[in-house]
C-alpha cells in the first residue's frame, strides 16, 4: 500500500524556519501521510514532532541528514531509527561540537570578504542549537551583502575556497553503521547535487551498497524527468528502496520550497518505526 510520504525536510531544530510541530501541522495540511523531519546532525527536534504528528493523525518518523566526508555534497539520511539511540546522539554531539568551533571561522571567512556579520545576529536568527549556513546566508541577505540565500552559497558558503573552512564529517561507511545501530536506514539524498556523471554516480551508489545503504531518494525538487528515471533504475539495479523529500526548509530559508507528498511504498520503513 502507498502512502504520501515527504521523507526529507528541516524545522528550527537546525536550519529551517517552522517548529517542528508546526512543520507537522503544515505536513498534515498539504496532504502528507508520512513525514520524517530530518535536521542536519541533530535529533533535538524529533520528539515534539512526533507527538505534533500522533495528535494530527500524521506518522511522523525520526530522521537525520548527516554530510559524509568523501563529497561536500553526500549527505546521508537516517530515517525511523528508535527513540533512544545513544549512538546517533554521540556522533550529533561531535559534529555540534565542530559546527560551534566553525561558526568562529565563517565570521572571519566571510569579513575577509568584505562582510561584517555580527555572529550574534546569526545565533538570535537561529535560535536552535544547530548553526548552519542558511543562517549566515539569511543575514547576509539582509544586511544586502547578496541579494538571496542561493546567491549567498553560490559566491561564498559552497565554493571551493569555503572547503578550507569546513567542519568535521564522517565518513559514509560510519554515517550509514550509526544509523543501522539506531535502528533505523540509510539513504543517499539528492544524488544530482553530487554533480557526478553517470558513470562515477553508479560506481558510488554500488560502493555505498556494500557499505549498507539502504535507500536512494529518487525523487527531489530539482530532479528532472529523466534524471529521476535513471536514480529509479540503479534504485532497482541494486536492491535499493525508493525515498522521495522535498528538503523543506520554509520560505524564508529557501522561498522556492514546498512540501511535496509523494506516494511511496513504505512497508519496509514503518514496519520498524516505533
Amino acid at each position: 500500500m502507498q502512502r504520501q510520504a515527504d521523507l526529507h525536510t528541516h524545522s528550527t531544530a537546525s536550519d529551517g524556519q517552522y517548529s517542528p510541530a508546526r512543520l507537522a501541522a503544515l505536513a498534515r495540511a498539504a496532504g502528507i501521510e508520512v513525514l520524517a523531519l530530518t535536521d542536519h546532525d541533530t535529533i533535538g527536534g524529533l520528539e515534539e514532532a512526533v507527538r505534533a504528528g500522533a495528535s494530527l493523525g500524521l506518522t511522523v518518523l525520526r530522521g537525520v541528514e548527516l554530510g559524509a566526508r568523501e563529497d561536500r555534497h553526500m549527505h546521508i539520511l537516517g530515517l525511523g531509527f528508535r527513540s533512544h539511540c545513544p549512538a546517533l546522539e554521540e556522533l550529533c554531539r561531535v559534529l555540534k561540537a565542530s559546527r560551534d568551533e566553525r561558526k568562529y571561522r565563517i565570521v572571519t571567512f566571510l569579513k575577509e570578504k568584505g562582510m561584517d556579520i555580527d555572529l550574534a545576529e546569526v545565533e538570535a536568527l537561529a535560535g536552535s542549537d544547530v548553526i548552519a549556513r542558511p543562517h549566515f546566508a539569511q543575514v547576509m541577505v539582509r544586511h544586502g551583502y547578496v541579494a538571496s540565500t542561493r546567491e549567498a552559497f553560490d559566491r561564498y558558503l559552497d565554493t571551493d575556497e569555503y572547503q578550507k573552512i569546513e567542519r568535521f564529517k564522517a565518513d559514509a561507511a560510519t554515517c550509514i553503521d550509526v544509523i543501522h545501530r539506531s535502528g533505523g536506514k540509510a539513504v543517499l539524498a539528492h544524488p544530482y547535487q553530487l554533480g557526478f556523471p553517470d558513470d562515477k554516480l553508479e560506481q558510488t551508489v554500488a560502493a555505498l551498497k556494500a557499505k549498507g545503504l539502504d535507500g536512494l531518494e529518487c525523487h527531489y525538487p530539482a530532479h528532472t524527468p529523466e534524471m529521476t528515471a535513471h536514480y529509479l533504475a540503479l534504485a532497482a539495479k541494486y536492491h535499493l528502496h525508493v525515498t522521495a523529500g522535498s528538503d523543506f526548509h520554509g520560505e524564508d530559508v529557501r522561498p522556492e520550497g514546498r512540501l511535496r507528498p509523494i506516494p511511496l511504498e513504505l512497508d519496509w520503513l514503518l514496519a520498524q518505526a516505533e
